[in-house]
C-alpha cells in the first residue's frame, strides 16, 4: 500500500469519517526526521495537515510523547499545531509518524530576517518568543510523563566521547563549563529545540513553535541559550535572539510573560553549552552520511560545519574572559605555499569542481523547486569548500602540526586527552591561542563568511 493509501486509513479513523488524501510532498530541510505536507478530504470539507515520521527504517520513536507535549503546550498558551495522530507503531506507516495541522506561514532563516514581507514580525518576534517559553515553562514537568532528565553536560560529553573525534576548542569548551557551572534552578519542561527554523512566523508573528522531538525535562535556561547561539542568527550578528532580537529584547518579554528573573551569567553559560551542543549534533549528522545510515548531500555538507561551532565556542571563552593570560595568538602566516603540479594539464582538479559549482547554482538551480533545489544549494556550497581546500594546499595543515608540536603533542586526539586530563592547565592560553588559529584556518575552507574578526 502506498504512504497515501496509509495516511488516508490514519486521518479517517482520527477524523471518524472517510479521508481522502491528495498533494502528498515531501518538504526540503528536515536533517533527522522527514516532514510531508498533504490535504485530506471528508465529507466535512478539506484539512490541510503535515506528516512528520522517522525515516523509514531509522530504530527511533517518540512520536505519541511529541504529540502528549504539543497538546500540553497549546492548552499553556504555547502558539502549536493541533494535533491529529501519533503513533510509535511502525506497522501502521513503517515508521512512527505524526499527523498535524498544517499551519500557514514561514519558517526559512534567511527569508524571516531579511525579506520585506515579514520586516513587522521581526520588530516583535523575540518578545513572542519570550512569551512562549514563559508560558512552556510554567507547564508543572509531572504533567507530561517519560520525559528524559538527563544531565546534559554529561550527555553531549558522552556524545563527543562515543563518536571518537578529538576536537581540542570542545575539550576547552568543556572544561569551562564544568568549572563554571551555574546553580542548578528549578526543573521545567525545556523544548531543546528552540530556535529560528523551527519556528513558524506569519506577517504578524509567531504562530506555531515545531519540532518537539528533543524535548525532555531540565533548566529553563537551556531554551533561552539555544535561541542564542549564533548559528541560529544566519549571520544577523547584532540580533543575539535568533537574528531577530537582542537579548534585552528576549529576556524582557521572558520575565514580563511570567517566566523567572535570568541571570545574564547563567544565559550566557547556556549559550556556551549550546554552541557546544551544535557542533556535536553536526559530527553526529555527518557520521550518519559517513557510516552509510542516511546518505545526504546535506549531511554531508553539516560535517563542515563543526569548525563554525569551534569558532564560536572560542568566542563565547573570549566573552567570558577565559582563560585570562595573554592576547589571543596572530595565525601562523609562515605556512610553505603549495606546489604547482602540472601532471594532469588543464583544466585542474579545483577547475573541475568550479565548472560542477556553476553548473549548480547556475543551472540546476533555476530548474529546480522544494527539496531538490534545497540540496543543490547545500551541494554547491560543498563544492565551494572542496575548491578551497584544494587553493590552500598543505600549508594549514603544515602550520596546525607546527603548532601542535609547540605544545609538545602529535595529534588533535593527544592534546583532546591532555585538555581532558588538565595535563595542560599551567599553560592554557597558549593551549587557547594554538587551538583558535587551526581552528580558524579550518573556518577559511569551510565557511570564511563565518569568521567576524
Amino acid at each position: 500500500m502506498e504512504l497515501a493509501e496509509r495516511l488516508a486509513v490514519v486521518v479517517s479513523a482520527a477524523l471518524s469519517e472517510d479521508a481522502t488524501v491528495t498533494d502528498l510532498r515531501r518538504l526540503s530541510g528536515g536533517a533527522s526526521r522527514e516532514t510531508w505536507s498533504f490535504d485530506a478530504t471528508t465529507v466535512s470539507g478539506l484539512r490541510a495537515l503535515i506528516l512528520r515520521r522517522d525515516p523509514p527504517g531509522a530504530p527511533k520513536a517518540g512520536m505519541e510523547l511529541e504529540a502528549r507535549l504539543l497538546t500540553v503546550a497549546g492548552s499553556a498558551g504555547v502558539p502549536v499545531p493541533e494535533v491529529v495522530a501519533a503513533s510509535d507503531d511502525q506497522s501502521i506507516l513503517g515508521t512512527s509518524f505524526l499527523v498535524m495541522e498544517r499551519v500557514e506561514g514561514e519558517t526559512i532563516p534567511r527569508k524571516l530576517l531579511r525579506d520585506e514581507e515579514w520586516a513587522d514580525a521581526r520588530t516583535h518576534l523575540a518578545s513572542d518568543c519570550g512569551a512562549a517559553l514563559a508560558h512552556l515553562h510554567a507547564v508543572d514537568v509531572g504533567e507530561v510523563a517519560g520525559l528524559d532528565d538527563t544531565d546534559p553536560l554529561e550527555q553531549w560529553q558522552a556524545a563527543l566521547d562515543a563518536l571518537g573525534e578529538p576536537h581540542p576548542a570542545f575539550e576547552l569548551a568543556l572544561l569551562w563549563l564544568r568549572d563554571n557551572r551555574p546553580p542548578a534552578g528549578r526543573t521545567t519542561i525545556v523544548h531543546g529545540d528552540f530556535r529560528n527554523g523551527n519556528l513558524l512566523v506569519g506577517p504578524a508573528g509567531l504562530r506555531a513553535v515545531l519540532d518537539w522531538e528533543l524535548a525532555h525535562a531540565g533548566d529553563p535556561l537551556e531554551d533561552l541559550g539555544w535561541l542564542c547561539v549564533r548559528s541560529w542568527r544566519f549571520g544577523a550578528d547584532d540580533k543575539q535572539a535568533g537574528g531577530f532580537g537582542t537579548y534585552d529584547d528576549l529576556v524582557r518579554a521572558y520575565e514580563d510573560a511570567g517566566g523567572a528573573t535570568v541571570d545574564r551569567s547563567a544565559l550566557h553559560w547556556w549559550e556556551t553549552f549550546g554552541t557546544l551542543r551544535w557542533g556535536v549534533i553536526c559530527i553526529l549528522q555527518a557520521s550518519a552520511h559517513l557510516s552509510g545510515a542516511v546518505r545526504s548531500v546535506e549531511l554531508a555538507a553539516i560535517g563542515r560545519r563543526v569548525c563554525e561551532n569551534e569558532w564560536d565556542v572560542m568566542s563565547c571563552l573570549a566573552a567570558a574572559g577565559w582563560p585570562a593570560g595573554s592576547v589571543l595568538a596572530a595565525v601562523d602566516e609562515t605556512a610553505e605555499r603549495p606546489v604547482t603540479d602540472d601532471l594532469h594539464g588543464r583544466p585542474t582538479a579545483a577547475e573541475l569542481l568550479e565548472a560542477v559549482r556553476l553548473f549548480v547554482e547556475n543551472d540546476v538551480l533555476s530548474a529546480t523547486e522544494g527539496r531538490i533545489r534545497f540540496h543543490g544549494r547545500v551541494a554547491a556550497k560543498a563544492l565551494a569548500m572542496v575548491e578551497r581546500e584544494l587553493a590552500a594546499g598543505p600549508g594549514p595543515s603544515q602550520a596546525h602540526s607546527r603548532r601542535l608540536a609547540s605544545l609538545g603533542m602529535a595529534t588533535d586526539a593527544e592534546l583532546a586527552a591532555a585538555i581532558r586530563a588538565g595535563l595542560v592547565d599551567d599553560r592554557l592560553p597558549q593551549v587557547r591561542d594554538a587551538v583558535r588559529a587551526s581552528v580558524l584556518d579550518k573556518l577559511r575552507v569551510a565557511n570564511p563568511s563565518h569568521i567576524d574578526t
